[in-house]
């Protein structure tokens, strides 16, 4: 059961990655960043299966190439979700790397159903609280050193909590813990080259 469960996230987070913001417009995004994001980027087409470096806990780290490049990332699920009956797919936190764009820390929550247009994702960590913006169903800092300053949060904190609201039905609450997740992030940093 924990293997179809492992391939299972495994899936989900190649998916997700290959989703993201192309590089350029990530970049572009992150220096101009819109007040209710309009242009939704392709996702990627191309790309090799992901590679596994390691999990901590419900933290799990993945290598993989995609039209760009080496992408390396990281993938959490949450711990607790509520409403408990409401009807989505997985949710799921990340944190990407994309050195040959020189693009790194790119933190994602992808919430398992449409986020309602122009509101944001709220999350809390150690009691500082960050607001993403949305596209689709998933929602991104608008800046590089905002990036940075949530990876640097999410090494220290014990949990991070996600509200977002979808297009149908009620607000929605995840606690990702966090115990796993600098040993992820170490994983993706050295496969990748990242410093800190």
């Amino acid at each position: 059961m924990t293997r179809i469960r492992s391939a299972v996230l495994a899936g989900l987070a190649l998916a997700a990655a290959l989703a993201m913001p192309s590089p350029v417009e990530a970049a572009r995004a992150k220096k101009h960043p819109p007040a209710a994001p309009a242009e939704a980027p392709a996702p990627k087409t191309q790309s090799a299966a992901a590679q596994p470096l390691g999990t901590s806990d419900s933290w799990s780290a993945y290598q993989a190439t995609d039209g760009t490049g080496q992408v390396c990332y990281l993938v959490g699920k949450p711990q607790k979700s509520e409403p408990a009956n409401f009807a989505r797919k997985p949710p799921m936190a990340m944190v990407t790397h994309r050195p040959a764009e020189k693009i790194a820390n790119v933190v994602s929550f992808v919430e398992g159903y449409p986020i309602k247009q122009g509101s944001e994702v709220t999350i809390e960590i150690g009691g500082n609280k960050f607001d993403l913006f949305s596209k689709e169903d998933a929602a991104w800092a608008r800046t590089a050193e905002l990036d940075r300053t949530i990876v640097a949060a999410l090494g220290k904190a014990k949990r991070v909590v996600v509200h977002g609201v979808p297009q149908k039905g009620p607000a929605t609450t995840d606690v990702y813990p966090l115990a796993g997740f600098p040993k992820a992030l170490a994983l993706i940093d050295k496969a990748c080259g990242v410093k800190r």
